[in-house]
């Protein structure tokens, strides 16, 4: 059966109109689409550490192309977590306020991916901070999505920081006898490397360290080695909570998640950085402490519960720090 207004369409649309000042001609778009987001940052308490999560940005990336795993396997665990290739995967940094000093884990892109990357300084600005306020920068490692945002337009962007990395990691990646070495798609990066460490190894500001030890009040190192050769995890704690900035240990989380196992093209070791991953994720998951990806989607907070053969992220719960 269908229902009919006993007074015709016109008058029923002058009544509506006099009623709700609604007409009935077609809305019209006032406006073009936007398209941007709002500066990325995200706050997170760690005890007495205030956390802030920085986006650098998001890239595309063809991972059915980059991962060592057959395309089809691939494709129905993007398909499971309702993803398709390309796949916008997150740059993600953090910066550790602990009362008394600024701590910056990596630093995202800069200028190397274009639009694509380069937008932390303007998270960090809308965070409440300035990059003249850092007092030191924690490479996970030297890969230009990690180190790129040392430099912008030429210039040292956080002129009064010192600049940590691995022994093993500066090494590698500045001395230029590596690059004939180097796998072909490698390459690149020991120029982009010298590119951003340069200034600031020039100062006396590019500091080192080896082993697992405090590197600075409430910092520890945790070497990690594979995906690079000096690549680390940085792990602060206080008041008895923990935090592990994993850096480049996984980078789809659909995939790597799922199945440990599969590496991808960016590691210098393989075999390595599937053997680390294999040791975080477990040690993570019995444990229980939160963990920061790079990669993963923003703001990358999070913890591991075991599931079947792999394992399945929890994100950190939303709160407003108080």
């Amino acid at each position: 059966m269908t229902l009919r207004s006993p007074w015709g369409r016109a008058t029923l649309a002058a009544c509506l109109t006099a009623v709700t000042g609604l007409s009935s001609t077609p809305a019209q778009a006032s406006a073009p689409q936007v398209k941007t987001q709002a500066p990325g940052y995200y706050r997170y308490m760690l005890g007495d550490f205030e956390i802030t999560v920085l986006s650098d940005g998001t890239v595309p990336q063809e991972v059915e192309k980059l991962l060592h795993a057959p395309p089809a396997k691939v494709q129905s665990l993007l398909s499971a977590a309702y993803l398709t290739s390309p796949v916008e995967t997150s740059i993600n940094a953090y910066l550790i306020n602990t009362g008394t000093a600024l701590y910056l884990v990596d630093t995202g892109a800069g200028e190397l991916f274009g639009p694509a990357g380069g937008h932390l300084v303007t998270a960090l600005r809308a965070a409440g901070y300035q990059p003249e306020q850092i007092d030191a920068v924690l490479l996970t490692h030297i890969h230009g999505d990690h180190s790129g945002g040392l430099m912008m337009a030429g210039k040292p962007v956080f002129p009064n920081a010192v600049v940590y990395a691995h022994q093993r990691e500066a090494a590698y990646w500045l001395d230029a006898a590596n690059v004939a070495k180097a796998a072909e798609s490698h390459k690149p990066y020991f120029q982009e490397a010298r590119a951003a460490l340069s200034p600031y190894v020039a100062a006396g500001k590019l500091k080192t360290f080896e082993g697992n030890a405090e590197l600075l009040p409430g910092i520890w190192t945790q070497e990690a080695p594979g995906h690079t050769p000096g690549h680390t995890f940085y792990v602060a704690r206080s008041q008895g909570q923990k935090l592990v900035f994993w850096g480049d240990i996984m980078h789809v989380a659909a995939v790597q998640f799922a199945d440990p196992s599969v590496t991808i093209q960016y590691d210098v070791d393989s075999k390595a950085a599937a053997a680390q991953r294999a040791k975080a994720y477990a040690d993570a998951a019995k444990q229980g402490y939160t963990v920061a990806g790079d990669h993963v989607s923003f703001p990358g907070l999070g913890r591991l519960k075991a599931q079947g053969k792999g394992y399945a992220w929890v994100p950190v719960n939303y709160a407003i720090p108080r």
